[in-house]
């Protein structure tokens, strides 16, 4: 019995996983599946040190990639996967997931912390990291939900300077303390509806 029970939920899965992926063209489809490895089926990260693209708008994948790609932005795998990429796959990754929903976590953070970090967030993110930073202005990445160890390895290398900064970025978080930088990265990680 246990053993029909497993094969109906991964045929059940599986034509899940295929009825989606026959909605996008199927070249898209098949570019965005080889992030799913890392980022998850359909850009919802279930991997602690790696960002959801669910939901992402289309104009931050397509800048992060060329970042990635000429080597402007610092990683140890998605550079070297990033060259990979045509400009107009990169294109096309942008525009299935920022088509996807919003993936949302369900972690445990220091909930004094996301309080904190919810008043920093109104009073110095919230015109950039739209809706509690579920949704973004332009290229602005959406922040909620993302796994706190993400980000905070990005927080550290903002800091340490080995990524740089975006100038309005700047502006707002070099008068924070690192608590407050803390937490505002734990009320991000919280947002969860």
């Amino acid at each position: 019995m246990k053993q029909r029970w497993s094969s109906w939920a991964l045929t059940a899965g599986a034509l899940t996983i295929s009825a989606t992926a026959l909605a996008a063209d199927p070249g898209t489809a098949m570019l965005a599946n080889a992030c799913a490895g890392c980022h998850g089926t359909h850009g919802g990260s279930a991997g602690l040190t790696m960002p959801s693209l669910a939901a992402q708008s289309k104009t931050a994948i397509v800048e992060a990639m060329k970042k990635f790609k000429s080597g402007e932005r610092p990683s140890s795998i998605m550079g070297r996967l990033a060259k990979g990429y045509t400009d107009q796959q990169i294109d096309q990754l942008g525009e299935f997931f920022s088509k996807q929903k919003l993936h949302f976590t369900h972690q445990q953070v220091d909930m004094a912390k996301a309080k904190k970090g919810a008043d920093l967030q109104e009073a110095n993110c919230s015109r950039c990291h739209l809706d509690d930073g579920k949704d973004g202005k332009d290229d602005t990445p959406v922040m909620a939900s993302q796994w706190l160890p993400y980000l905070q390895m990005q927080m550290e290398l903002y800091q340490s300077g080995k990524r740089k900064m975006p100038e309005k970025m700047a502006e707002k978080v070099k008068p924070l303390s690192k608590e407050d930088l803390d937490a505002l990265l734990h009320f991000y990680a919280s947002v969860n509806k």
